[in-house]
């Protein structure tokens, strides 16, 4: 499946490229939505499949109300309210999420005994 992930921020974009291959592009709307920067985002994603991943905050809501009008066939992945947005989600909760949006062939698990993996347990 040929997708597209839209986060708010590049820290956003960062924190999941840590976890996702590189054969998926993360776009960013930099946090604003203009005309241009839809159109911009529009034409980067093509025929992809979209993925909103925003954070859980007024912004993040808003931002996500505006990209469902653009990709209304959009997928949403959530992050947990409380995290300091996508790019403060630990590494473990990313990984769960992005597998309960079914793609798991694009995630890049670490090692089990990785100080990522044992930090967040």
């Amino acid at each position: 499946m040929d997708i597209a992930i839209i986060v708010e921020g590049k820290n956003d974009r960062s924190r999941l490229a840590r976890v996702l291959s590189g054969d998926v592009p993360i776009h960013c709307t930099f946090g604003t939505l203009s005309s241009e920067r839809i159109e911009a985002l529009r034409k980067a994603v093509g025929r992809r499949h979209v993925y909103l991943y925003m954070d859980n905050d007024a912004s993040g809501r808003r931002i996500r109300g505006m990209l469902r009008d653009v990709f209304p066939d959009a997928e949403h992945i959530y992050t947990r309210r409380g995290y300091a947005g996508v790019e403060g989600t630990p590494e473990e909760y990313l990984i769960q999420q992005l597998e309960k949006a079914g793609l798991e062939e694009h995630i890049l698990y670490p090692p089990p005994d990785s100080p990522s993996r044992r930090d967040q347990t």
